[in-house]
């Protein structure tokens, strides 16, 4: 499968694989299977009878036990039938019914694997088809859940200074309303984040690709952030390989995933340590690390940290920066790893294919 849109010259999005997923395999091959099958038990038991026939004459050439036998041998192949029929058709009444909850809402409706290896390969599937809704129903509720935590804060702060203006305990002067300014401008940033995110996990962003330096990409956009890193007495190390040369990225785009992953490393180093950022070829790929000596972060944490709004046990930020970060990679065709180590640091390293001019 492959998220992403039509340009008009190229595929923009993620990019995985054209073949069929073994869910949509499943479910493919499962009529003709049931097709099939019922044609080859229907012939067999053609055959059956036939048979049973045949060998009851020969060994009685009287009608009048051919006859009497006949019904047996009917009653016999029927049971069979029955037996066979239902179950097949038992995992599909199952599966019906549990289709039915599911598009009720009823998103932990599962089917039990039951008959035929098809049958249940198709249940396996729709298993994982109702694993995946539930699982991106709590997701949606858990994203308003934090959205609204999210932004509860500044709206709290906003609200009670103009109250607070207008009751005239505070002046209306410069310094409290830039304050508000400061507020409003943590909601756009959380908004903008948010509507990056979702066109990116939409497979809908547009990226702007040109012909980038990266070594001069990652160089100003972490002098940046130099202010910050002296006055909190960290030492900022650069190291760019002349062999990278320019590459096809969206220069915007990377620039905001350098700079999240600049911001969290310092935010890991309040009281000084070092930030190296390399910048290098490994095979095919251009490489951005980005690592620190900072508190580093649980192991327990480390599955989570690309998660949405899933912030660490240190960390000040909207919980969104890894999850835009990762996204906008992936976009790229590139990928985003991290190691850290508790009280030694945290390295996150991007591949980036090295699309040359």
């Amino acid at each position: 499968m492959r998220r992403g849109h039509w340009d008009g010259t190229e595929w923009k999005g993620h990019s995985t694989h054209w073949e069929m997923q073994p869910g949509a395999q499943a479910w493919r091959g499962f009529g003709r299977k049931i097709l099939f099958g019922l044609v080859f038990f229907f012939a067999l038991m053609a055959f059956f009878i036939w048979a049973a026939v045949t060998v009851i004459s020969a060994i009685f050439p009287s009608l009048w036990t051919g006859l009497l036998l006949m019904p047996v041998i009917v009653v016999v192949v029927v049971g069979l039938s029955i037996r066979s029929g239902l179950r097949t058709w038992r995992p599909v009444r199952r599966l019906i019914d549990a289709a039915g909850r599911l598009a009720d809402g009823d998103y932990s409706a599962r089917v039990a694997p039951s008959g035929s290896s098809a049958s249940r390969r198709v249940v396996d599937s729709f298993n994982e088809m109702a694993r995946r809704l539930e699982d991106s129903d709590e997701q949606r509720r858990q994203l308003l859940a934090d959205l609204g935590h999210e932004l509860r804060t500044p709206l709290t702060v906003v609200r009670g200074e103009i109250e607070a203006i207008v009751d005239g305990v505070h002046e209306p002067d410069a310094a409290h309303f830039e304050m508000l300014l400061d507020e409003v401008a943590v909601m756009e940033r959380l908004l903008e984040d948010l509507r990056t995110l979702s066109l990116a996990e939409a497979g809908a962003l547009a990226l702007h690709r040109e012909p980038t330096d990266l070594v001069v990409l990652v160089s100003d956009t972490v002098e940046g952030h130099r202010r910050t890193a002296n006055h909190q007495a960290v030492v900022v190390v650069i190291d760019g390989s002349a062999r990278v040369g320019e590459v096809m990225v969206d220069p915007v785009r990377i620039r905001e995933v350098v700079s999240n992953l600049v911001v969290n490393a310092l935010r890991a180093m309040p009281d000084g340590g070092a930030l190296n950022v390399r910048v290098a070829v490994e095979s095919s790929d251009v490489v951005i690390e980005v690592k620190d000596t900072g508190v580093g972060i649980e192991p327990r944490e480390i599955d989570e940290v690309f998660e949405r709004f899933r912030k660490g046990s240190t960390s000040a930020g909207s919980g969104l920066g890894l999850t835009i970060s990762r996204d906008l990679v992936e976009a790229h065709g590139g990928s985003i790893s991290i190691e850290s180590l508790v009280a030694a640091g945290t390295a996150v390293v991007v591949r980036l294919p090295a699309v040359r001019v």
